[in-house]
C-alpha cells in the first residue's frame, strides 16, 4: 500500500502507542478512501480517542505511520483547513457570540468558501447567532464546533462523538449534512462514535478496534453479508427439527431461548431454502423469523468475551 496514493485520504500503518508500562494501539492499521464515511467503534478503553489524537498530532506516538491527504500529523498546519478535526467536548470561547466566533475562525481560515452567515444556516443555529456560547446547550455547542469546520471547505472532516448531546431532530440534521457534504462535495469521513445504528445509517465503511487492533475493517455492506443470515424458528416437532439442521453443514444452531424458538445461522443459504428443507423433512414450520444482520450485532460478536 502506497502512502502517497491520491485515492486514499487517511491511512494508518503500524501505530503503536503505550502510556508507561500500558499498551493502548498495538500495531494499528486504519484506511479510509477518498470519497468514504467510515465509522470508528469499539468498547471504553478500547482507543478510540487516542487514535484521534494521534491522528490529529495531540499525541506522539511511539511507532508507525500516519498520512491526512499525504500530510504528517505534525504537518496540518500546512492542510491549510483541508484536514479538520471535531471533539466530543467543544472548546468554543465562552464569552464570543456565534457568530463572533466564527467571524474569528474565519480571520484564521486562508479561504473561505462559506460566510459564518451560511455556516449558521447549514447547521441550524442562526437563530442563536448572537448568543453567547457558553449560553448554548451541549446540542447547540456541537452544531456550531461543525459549523467552523465548514467555513473552509475541508476534503477530510474528523469528528468524535458526532451525535453527543444531540435530540432526534438534531440527529438528522448531523446526519443529513454528512450526507450532503459527503455526496455533493466529495468530503470524507471519519466518525468516531458509539452509537451504532446511527454510524449503520451514513458510513460506507467500519473500523471495529477492540484492545488496541483494528479487528475488522471494510465496506458494511460486504461485512454485513458475510455474517450469514440469522433465523428464529418455532416449530411443534422441535425434536425432529434439530436432526434435520443438525445434518446440513450450512445451518448452524445457535440457541434456544425461552419463548420457544431455535436461534440458526444460515451460511450459503436463505429462508425460503430452510423452510423447503424442513418442510420435505416432515416437520412443520409454525414460524420463521428472518433477523436481517446488523452493524451491532457484528460489533458485539467482535467484541464480546468469547473474542475478548
Amino acid at each position: 500500500m502506497d502512502i502517497n496514493d491520491n485515492e486514499i485520504a487517511l491511512t494508518v500503518k503500524g501505530l503503536n502507542k503505550s502510556y508507561g508500562s500500558h499498551d493502548v494501539l498495538k500495531n494499528l492499521d486504519l484506511e479510509l478512501k477518498k470519497g468514504a464515511v467510515l465509522g470508528l467503534v469499539g468498547l471504553n478503553g478500547s482507543g478510540k480517542t487516542t487514535t484521534i489524537e494521534c491522528l490529529l498530532g495531540l499525541q506522539s506516538a511511539n511507532s508507525g505511520l500516519i498520512s491526512l491527504l499525504t500530510f504528517s500529523p505534525q504537518s496540518l498546519c500546512e492542510a491549510n483547513g483541508k484536514v479538520i478535526g471535531v471533539f466530543d467536548t467543544p472548546s468554543l470561547h465562552p464569552n464570543l457570540t456565534v457568530h463572533q466566533s466564527l467571524e474569528h475562525a474565519a480571520l484564521l481560515c486562508e479561504k473561505i468558501v462559506r460566510t459564518p452567515q451560511q455556516v449558521e444556516t447549514l447547521l441550524g443555529i442562526e437563530r442563536f447567532s448572537k448568543f453567547k456560547i457558553r449560553n448554548l446547550s451541549l446540542g447547540n455547542k456541537r452544531r456550531a464546533s461543525i459549523a467552523h469546520a465548514l467555513l473552509g471547505g475541508p476534503d477530510l472532516i474528523i469528528l468524535d462523538e458526532p451525535f453527543n448531546g444531540l435530540d432526534a431532530g438534531g440527529v438528522d440534521d448531523v446526519l443529513e449534512l454528512i450526507r450532503y457534504l459527503n455526496q455533493q462535495e466529495g468530503t470524507s469521513f471519519l466518525l468516531s462514535s458509539h452509537q451504532l445504528p446511527y454510524l449503520e445509517n451514513i458510513c460506507s465503511h467500519v473500523a471495529i478496534l477492540h484492545h488496541g487492533k483494528i479487528c475488522v475493517n471494510g465496506a458494511i455492506d460486504t461485512l454485513l453479508s458475510d455474517t450469514g443470515l440469522t433465523i428464529k424458528l418455532r416449530t411443534s416437532n422441535e425434536s425432529a427439527a434439530m436432526t434435520v439442521v443438525n445434518s446440513n453443514n450450512k445451518i448452524e444452531i445457535l440457541s434456544s431461548d425461552p419463548e420457544g424458538y431455535i436461534n440458526l445461522l444460515l451460511s450459503d443459504m436463505n429462508s425460503a431454502e430452510l423452510n423447503r428443507l424442513l418442510v420435505e423433512n416432515q416437520v412443520a414450520v409454525d414460524e420463521l423469523i428472518v433477523k436481517t444482520p446488523s452493524l451491532t450485532d457484528l460489533f458485539r460478536e467482535i467484541t464480546s468475551e468469547n473474542n475478548a
